[in-house]
């Protein structure tokens, strides 16, 4: 059965990205554990995270409900958060509670649309939470109607058909928050806490924060730019 209790313990709240690539100042497990810890002391009601290592390092030490994603790049796809059964594998391993694999119209490495990836992802794991990341309505709406457990707007503004959108898009947030039954996870371009007020009161189940919080290069930037 799927415990759908993480859902109570993170309706309402801040969850908090932990992310650092490989070409970035912070990449290093041990760092990415201690903004968790951070942010676990700060209030926030769940951690996103990325890679199996940062994952296992981050839930030693905190006792929050996690998304897991791996970024995995193939050479023939755009899609590249969870792309395929190899990265959902991995994750499962690490007892995630909610993994997030792309929902976009695009297709995956092989040629494989989502719905062909996600109908054997969903025989395997049945009782596994699984987030959709979307970039608009027709695809949060269709990644609910396959079976997502929530659904979220991460993807706006990074396909080639959202480019462009101001983010936060609140506007995406309230209509797909009025369309689907499952929990929608506001989640792109929050920089500001008002933003993230706005977010919720546009009928977010949560939100989630990530470079206006971890990512100290993109906040240098922002006030460097001003200058």
């Amino acid at each position: 059965m799927k415990d759908l209790s993480v859902f109570d313990r993170v309706r309402g709240g801040l969850i908090v990205s932990c992310q650092a690539l490989e070409n970035e100042p912070l990449h290093s497990s041990f760092i990415m554990s201690r903004m968790a810890v951070a942010a676990e002391m700060s209030g926030a009601v769940g951690i996103r995270a990325n890679t199996v290592p940062d994952i296992t390092e981050i839930r030693k030490i905190v006792h929050l409900p996690m998304i897991g994603i791996i970024k995995q790049v193939y050479s023939d796809s755009d899609v590249y958060i969870t792309p395929t059964m190899a990265e959902v594998d991995a994750l499962v391993g690490t007892g995630v509670e909610i993994i997030a694999m792309d929902a976009t119209d695009r297709l995956r490495t092989g040629a494989k649309s989502l719905d062909e990836i996600f109908s054997a992802v969903r025989l395997k794991y049945p009782d596994q939470l699984f987030m959709a990341d979307c970039s608009c309505y027709e695809e949060a709406l269709h990644a609910a109607e396959i079976g997502f457990d929530c659904v979220g707007t991460t993807m706006a503004g990074y396909t080639p058909y959202t480019k462009g959108t101001p983010l936060p898009d609140l506007t995406f947030i309230e209509k797909i928050s009025k369309a689907v039954k499952v929990p929608v996870i506001a989640e792109g371009g929050i920089h500001y806490p008002q933003q993230l007020r706005q977010a919720l009161d546009a009928g977010a189940f949560c939100a989630v924060v990530g470079g206006a919080i971890t990512r100290p290069q993109e906040i240098t930037k922002r006030f460097v730019e001003v200058l």
